[in-house]
């Protein structure tokens, strides 16, 4: 038996499967970590968690022969090598491979095809591969200098809208009551301490408040959910436009939406679905497997 382990690990959540090529054997789920040069251990204990886990559901002993590990905030070479390092010390697998959840999550929409992927969950990123196979990505910049239409962006903009409704500087709004009680604090002033020790998740779960809140007629946070969609809507444009090529309408590929915001049900969805038809952009619809996907990675590593 060939047995290998995929893993799919964001800021949310780590997931992990195990497979005897294509045979599922077993699953875990741990808690989300975003991997870091400077600090490799908390995720690294994360996807460790999660293979445990599912190494006993499945009654496999680790180590197994492959991992391939996606996962956010593992796009730079150093990151990668920092958190292969980290991985290699716990035991997981005779050969571990790190990469990206969106490579993880790509995968398993498109295997080696092209098509065009939108996540916007905590993060945001657009990676599109052309029918030649060229690859093209959007986004991605992480929190300090991108995230456009993520939960983390939008969970931020309510936080000031709040803050400068509270100086006069904007229009009242209900996010201020509805932030202020799902964070329970008492005040505005609250929410400066809370910021400067929140996690990117934490801001995130607070965009599904926003949406909300924009739902039931609040103007403040209707403009925030919409500049969330117009961000989401350009980058996957200008992915599109990138992947241009003689005799080919890169616009005729397909479009998957997949994260928090927008998988299935997610309250971005139907939003996002919209403006992008509204760009003559269809979507498909199709429940992704990320670990799945980095578990075929992990047996492709292994035949060379």
């Amino acid at each position: 038996m060939t047995i290998v382990v995929g893993v799919d690990g964001g800021g949310t959540r780590t997931r992990a499967i195990i497979v005897d090529g294509e045979r599922e054997l077993g699953r875990g789920e741990y808690a989300g970590a975003v991997a870091t040069t400077h600090d490799p251990a908390p995720v690294a204990d994360a996807v460790a968690g999660a293979v445990r886990r599912a190494a006993r559901r499945a009654k496999v002993t680790l180590p197994v022969e492959a991992m391939w590990a996606g996962l956010a905030g593992a796009g730079s070479p150093t990151a990668r090598d920092a958190v292969s390092a980290a991985l290699s010390e716990r035991g997981l697998a005779a050969c571990v491979v790190v990469g990206t959840d969106v490579e993880a999550a790509f995968q398993d929409a498109f295997g080696v095809g092209p098509g065009v992927l939108v996540i916007a969950g905590t993060g945001s990123i657009v990676w599109a591969r052309s029918r030649s196979g060229r690859v093209h990505r959007v986004g991605g910049w992480g929190r300090h200098l991108g995230d456009e239409g993520s939960g983390y962006a939008l969970g931020m903009a309510a936080l000031r809208r709040v803050t400068r409704a509270a100086d006069g500087r904007e229009p009242p709004t209900e996010l201020r009551e509805v932030l202020l009680a799902a964070l329970g604090l008492g005040a505005v002033e609250g929410l400066v301490a809370w910021v400067d020790t929140a996690s990117k998740a934490a801001v995130a779960a607070l965009a599904p408040l926003v949406i909300g809140t924009a739902d039931g007629g609040d103007a403040g946070a209707q403009e925030l959910v919409a500049d969330a969609v117009t961000a989401v809507r350009s980058q996957v444009r200008a992915a599109l436009d990138a992947l241009a090529e003689p005799g080919a309408d890169a616009r005729g590929l397909d479009v998957v939406l997949w994260g928090g915001l927008l998988a299935g049900g997610g309250p971005l969805r139907a939003r996002v679905e919209g403006a992008l038809a509204e760009a003559g952009i269809s979507v498909r619809a199709r429940d992704l497997d990320p670990p799945m996907g980095a578990a075929r990675l992990a047996l492709a590593a292994l035949a060379g």
